[in-house]
């Protein structure tokens, strides 16, 4: 079975879809992971040898890893910063629904507009220049910025009209339906009885989880009084969990046989690619 379907107009960039491999294979299990490593998984999806060591030095100079050497062979492990911020994501990827609390943030300091910008990239819209609102947790704001919970007055009715008005609803429920339909026809096509091989499973998810996590860490995440009746999240989010757990015993088996760290082998599960799996079959 190809996984050409999957990569059709799929716009993969190296630095991004590495980032995916470490908060997939190695956040959960630690270690510093051998670049051919990396380069062998890229090779699968279409990024070359040359676009990967250009992405993971990137990557370095941005902080988010730190590379050591073995003889001659180079690691890399997720700096600390990195680590907090991969398993945040993590808990959003495969943890429970958050509850929505709605906030508005007034924003002011000579640093708004950057908080400004963090704000949009978690969720949050501008009802004015210095003034957003939105319903995901805060990210990390200057000292000028002051925030408020607040909540809906009334019988919700306003809340789809406000939605609308202020989030750009269309373009996420896009998203979501081309993730359906490109994951639905192949899972479709596991169930008829199509093969994978082992290199192709880790690949698979690997692809599953980043065109999921392209969507899920942008979208809003509002709560379904202010969304559109046929808002297709809860239909994605089955689709993500079945999927990815069809996919991880051949996926995890060849973590296991091919991923290095500096002290070895990654193990094919822990405690936390367990804690994932049992958060996701909650799902099904």
């Amino acid at each position: 079975m190809s996984l050409n379907p999957l990569l059709s107009n799929a716009s993969l960039r190296a630095a991004s879809f590495i980032v995916t491999i470490y908060g997939d294979v190695v956040e959960p299990r630690g270690g510093a992971i051998w670049i051919g490593n990396l380069i062998e998984t890229c090779a699968e999806v279409g990024i070359s040898e040359t676009l990967v060591r250009t992405a993971v030095s990137r990557l370095v100079a941005a902080g988010q890893l730190t590379g050591e050497r073995e003889g001659r062979r180079s690691y890399y492990r997720l700096t600390e910063a990195a680590q907090t911020d991969f398993a945040a994501a993590a808990r959003l990827l495969f943890g429970p629904a958050e509850q929505p609390l709605w906030r508005f943030v007034y924003l002011g300091g000579p640093a708004f507009e950057a908080d400004a910008r963090a704000l949009e990239q978690a969720g949050y819209t501008r009802l004015g220049a210095h003034l957003s609102i939105g319903v995901r947790p805060l990210p990390q704001l200057s000292e000028g910025a002051v925030a408020f919970t607040a909540e809906v007055a009334g019988a919700n009715s306003g809340l789809k009209e406000l939605a609308a008005e202020y989030w750009d609803l269309p373009n996420y429920a896009k998203a979501y339906r081309e993730f359906l339909q490109r994951f639905g026809k192949f899972s479709d096509a596991l169930a008829g009885g199509e093969k994978l091989s082992a290199i192709e499973h880790l690949a698979a998810r690997l692809l599953l989880v980043h065109q999921y996590r392209m969507i899920v860490l942008h979208d809003p995440r509002l709560p379904a009084a202010a969304l559109p009746d046929d808002w297709p999240h809860a239909e994605v989010r089955h689709l993500f969990a079945e999927l990815y757990v069809r996919l991880s015993q051949k996926a995890d088996d060849f973590i296991a046989q091919r991923f290095l760290t500096v002290d070895g082998p990654l193990p094919a599960q822990t405690n936390a690619t367990r804690h994932r799996i049992d958060e996701l079959l909650a799902i099904m």
